[in-house]
C-alpha cells in the first residue's frame, strides 16, 4: 500500500478506536457537560472539551478517508490487469493465505440480473434467524467496504485495509501471474469471513461462473442461477448456451440447485447439466401477489403494504418491481433447501427478514435539487426491459402537490413504496399495458462501451421522450456523442437527444427541461454512474 506500512497502519488503527471512543459517548446532542446558559467556571471549563473533541473527531475522519484512499490506490494497482477468467491465480492466492474458503459453507449465486437482490433478501433472512452471515456482491456503488457484509453491516474501512494488506503481503513482487483486482478482493472476502467464523456466506459471482474468482468451493450448500440473458458475450461465448454453459459451471456434483426462470436455449443446457450432476433441483416460478395481512405489520416503523405468496409461505416485499416475485421466490425456495438441511429458519424470521431487506441503486427513489428522481443500473437488455415496465405501471393520477423529499441512507436499498404512493398515489406492481404511463419519461443515461447500446435503448425509449447522454465517470464509458446516433436511429421521435460532458450538467438541463416539478426523470444505464451519483450527492 503505497506510503504506509505496517506501522503506520496499527497508529492508524489506534487513532480510529479513539475516534469511535470520542464519538459516541460524546456527541454533543447527550453531553452532559453541555449546559447552555450556565456561567460557571468549572462548566466553562468542561465546556471546552466538547471543541477539542470536534476538532479531533474531523483530524479522524480525516484519517479515515486515507484509508479509504489507500484502500483504493491498492486495489487500483491491480486494475490494469484486467478482466482475465481462470481459477488457478485464485487458488494460489488462497493457498497463500491458508485456504480460508474450506471452512466457509455458503450459498453460491450466479446469473445475468437478479443475483444481488437474491442475495440480499436471503442475507437479511439468515441474520434474522440468528445466524452469523456473511456476504459479497459487487460491484459496489460508492466505496469498497459495500463488497462485503457481515450480518447487514459492511466491513469496517480500517478491518479491509488490514487484510488487504494481508493479502498484498503474500504477492510476490516479482509475481509473473499476478491476480486481478476482482481476484484480490474475493480474496479479502473469503480471509475476512474465515476470520470472523461466519456460520454461512451467501457469495455473488462476478463473471459467468465456471472460471470465476468465486468459483472455489467444492460442495456449496445451495447453487442458485437466478436468470439469463445476452451479456458478456465477449468472454462467455456469443450464445445463450454457451452463456447458460459457463454459469452452470457453478453447479457441483450432488448439490442442490435453485434455478430462475431461464430461456429454453439456455434451460435444456442447465437441465442437462444438473443431470449430470445429480443435483436435486427446484425450478422457480414466480410468486404471486399476495394479501396485505390484517393485523399490522412494520418493520423500524416502515409499512410494507406489497406482500407476496412462494409454495404456500407469505412474506413482505419491499423491494420494487414485478422481476422481485421471481427473485424474492428464488431466496424462499433456497431457503426451504436450507431447512431440508437441517437450518433453523422460522416463519418469523422470514417475514421479518424479507421486510428488512435493502438494495441500494435498484428502482431507488431519490432526489436531486429538489425534484425526485429515479435510478436504477439497467445496464443491459433485460434489466432495462424490467425498468420500462416498472415505469409502465406508474400512472400520475391524483398525484400530490409538494410531495415529501426524502435523501438516500447509505447502504440502503430502493425505496419503499409509501415513498412512491406521496408521488404517484395510484402507482401499483401489476403488469399494465406498455405505455400507462401518460407522460413522456425523462432519461438520464451513461453506459459502459462493452454494453450492447442498441438494445437497451429499444428496451427504453419511446416517442415523446427526452434523453440526456453523459459519459460514465473513470470508467470505459461509451462516448455520448456515439449514443446519440444510435438513440436517435432507433427511436428518431424523441422530443430531445442532447450530450452532456457531466452528469451534473445532464440532470440540470433535464430538470430544466421538465414541464413540472413532478415530471419523471430516470438515472440509469450503469451501476458504476448510479454510484457516481450516490457519492456525489
Amino acid at each position: 500500500m503505497p506510503n504506509m506500512d505496517f506501522k503506520h497502519f496499527c497508529a492508524l488503527g489506534v487513532l480510529w478506536k479513539l475516534y469511535r471512543w470520542a464519538h459516541f459517548p460524546c456527541t454533543f446532542m447527550g453531553n452532559p457537560w453541555v449546559t447552555l446558559g450556565n456561567t460557571s467556571a468549572q462548566n466553562e471549563d468542561k465546556c471546552l472539551i466538547p471543541s477539542y473533541l470536534l476538532l479531533f473527531t474531523c483530524y479522524l475522519l480525516l484519517i479515515q478517508q486515507t484509508l479509504l484512499m489507500s484502500i483504493d490506490s491498492l486495489l487500483n494497482s491491480f486494475q490494469h490487469f484486467g478482466i482475465r477468467l481462470g481459477l488457478e491465480r485464485i487458488q494460489q492466492l488462497l493457498a497463500d493465505l491458508g485456504n480460508p474458503h474450506h471452512s466457509v459453507p455458503i450459498i453460491h449465486v450466479a446469473g445475468t440480473n437478479g443475483k444481488g437482490s437474491v442475495c440480499a433478501y436471503l442475507s437479511a433472512v439468515l441474520t434474522e434467524a440468528g445466524y452469523k452471515v456473511g456476504r459479497y456482491t459487487s460491484p459496489h456503488l460508492v466505496d469498497w467496504t459495500e463488497n462485503i457484509y457481515l450480518n447487514e453491516q459492511p466491513i469496517a474501512t480500517q478491518e479491509l485495509a488490514k487484510i488487504l494488506l494481508q493479502i498484498q503481503g503474500v504477492i510476490p513482487d516479482d509475481c509473473e501471474d499476478s491476480p486481478t483486482q476482482f481476484e484480490v478482493i474475493t480474496a479479502a472476502a473469503w480471509l475476512y469471513f474465515a476470520q470472523q467464523q461466519v456460520d454461512i456466506a451467501v457469495i455473488e459471482v462476478g463473471l459467468g461462473g465456471r472460471l470465476d474468482a468465486t468459483n472455489v468451493s467444492d460442495c456449496p450448500l445451495v447453487s442458485i442461477i437466478t436468470s439469463l440473458s445476452r451479456e458478456h458475450w465477449q468472454q462467455l461465448g456469443p450464445t445463450l448456451a454457451d452463456i447458460a454453459g459457463e454459469k452452470a459451471g457453478i453447479l457441483k456434483p450432488n448439490c442442490p440447485a435453485v434455478i430462475g426462470l431461464l430461456p429454453s436455449e439456455a434451460k435444456q443446457v442447465v437441465a442437462t447439466r444438473v443431470k449430470q450432476l445429480n443435483c436435486p433441483t427446484v425450478w422457480v416460478e414466480p410468486a404471486t401477489e399476495g394479501k396485505i395481512p390484517q393485523e399490522k405489520f412494520n418493520v423500524n416503523e416502515e409499512l410494507i403494504p406489497r406482500w407476496a405468496c412462494y409454495q404456500g409461505i407469505e412474506y413482505p416485499l419491499p423491494l420494487l418491481g414485478n422481476f422481485q416475485l421471481i427473485n424474492s421466490a428464488i431466496a424462499i425456495a433456497t431457503l426451504q433447501s436450507l431447512q431440508q438441511q437441517g437450518w433453523q429458519i422460522t416463519q418469523e424470521a422470514i417475514r421479518i427478514g424479507m421486510a428488512k431487506t435493502n438494495w441500494q441503486g435498484r428502482l431507488q427513489w431519490t432526489s436531486w435539487h429538489n425534484h425526485r428522481i429515479l435510478v436504477d443500473g439497467a445496464h443491459n437488455s433485460a434489466s432495462a426491459r424490467a425498468l420500462r415496465q416498472y415505469v409502465d405501471t406508474l400512472k400520475k393520477q391524483g398525484r400530490r402537490q409538494n410531495p415529501p423529499l426524502t435523501p438516500p441512507r447509505r447502504g440502503t436499498g430502493g425505496r419503499r413504496e409509501e415513498d412512491l404512493a406521496c408521488f404517484f398515489p395510484s402507482s401499483g406492481v401489476a403488469s399494465q399495458p406498455s405505455g400507462a404511463f401518460n407522460v413522456p419519461i425523462t432519461w438520464v443515461m451513461g453506459i459502459l462501451s462493452t454494453k450492447d447500446h442498441a438494445e437497451i435503448f429499444k428496451a427504453l425509449l419511446r416517442p415523446g421522450d427526452r434523453l440526456y447522454l453523459v459519459p460514465v465517470p473513470d470508467y470505459r464509458s461509451a462516448e455520448p456523442e456515439e449514443l446519440q446516433a444510435i438513440a436517435k436511429n432507433i427511436c428518431p421521435k424523441l422530443t430531445d437527444c442532447s450530450t452532456y460532458p457531466q452528469l451534473d450538467l445532464g440532470l440540470q438541463a433535464a430538470i430544466s427541461n421538465s414541464s413540472d416539478s413532478q415530471e419523471l426523470i430516470v438515472l440509469c444505464g450503469s451501476l458504476y454512474l448510479v454510484g457516481y451519483f450516490l457519492k456525489t450527492l
